[in-house]
C-alpha cells in the first residue's frame, strides 16, 4: 500500500467521522427511532467483533466464524452500523434518510468497488488459489445459510480482536447512541 493511499484512506475515515458527528450532534430521535437505530447498530458492531476476532490481515486468508459465509463481515457490520445511524438520527424535513440514501450510494458505489478492487488485488497475489476457490464460493456482502466448504477451523480471538482495533470502533458506536438517548425527544 502507498503512502498516498494510505493518507487517503485516512482522510475518507476522517471525513466519515465527521459527518456523522454532525449528523448525530444535531439529531433529535424519537425512542422507536432509537430502538430500531440501536437494534441494527449493535448488530452490525456484534457482526464487526465476531470478524475481528478471526481477521489476521495479509497473513493468512480468513475463512472461519462469519468469513465462512461472506466475504466482508466487516463492510456488513459497517453497513448495519450506517444503517442504524441513519434510521436513529432523525431530523427535520427527513434529512437523515437523503443522508442515509448519500450513505448508502458512496457504499454501494464507491466504497465497496473500490475495496473489492484493492483487497481482492492483494489477496489473490498472497493467497492464489485458495483465494479465487473462496471468491468464487461465498458473496461479498450478505452472507449465505450455505458455510463456505473449506472453511478454516481458526478460533475466535479476543486478543486478535483487539489487534485490529474493533474496541475503538464499539466504543465510537455506542458514544453515538448515548448521545442520541440523551437528545430523544417523545413525541
Amino acid at each position: 500500500m502507498t503512502e498516498r493511499s494510505v493518507a487517503l484512506g485516512r482522510l475518507r475515515l476522517f471525513a466519515l467521522f465527521i459527518f456523522i458527528v454532525a449528523l448525530v450532534a444535531v439529531a433529535r430521535p424519537t425512542p422507536a427511532l432509537l430502538r430500531t437505530g440501536a437494534v441494527l447498530a449493535v448488530a452490525g458492531e456484534l457482526t464487526r467483533i465476531w470478524a475481528a476476532g478471526h481477521l489476521h490481515k495479509s497473513v493468512r486468508l480468513a475463512t472461519a466464524g462469519p468469513y465462512a459465509r461472506t466475504q466482508n463481515p466487516l463492510y456488513l457490520g459497517r453497513f448495519l452500523i450506517l444503517t442504524g445511524i441513519g434510521i436513529a438520527a432523525r431530523l427535520p424535513y427527513g434529512i437523515n434518510w437523503i443522508a442515509l440514501g448519500v450513505g448508502y450510494a458512496i457504499f454501494f458505489f464507491y466504497y465497496i468497488p473500490r475495496k473489492l478492487r484493492v483487497e481482492g488485488g492483494r489477496l489473490e497475489r498472497i493467497h492464489g488459489p485458495a483465494y479465487e476457490a473462496y471468491r468464487r464460493d461465498v458473496p461479498i456482502l450478505f452472507p449465505s445459510l450455505r458455510r463456505f466448504p473449506d472453511a478454516g477451523p481458526e478460533r475466535w480471538s479476543f486478543a486478535q480482536m483487539v489487534r485490529n482495533q474493533e474496541p475503538l470502533v464499539a466504543l465510537g458506536v455506542a458514544a453515538a447512541f448515548v448521545w442520541l438517548a440523551r437528545h430523544t425527544v417523545v413525541s
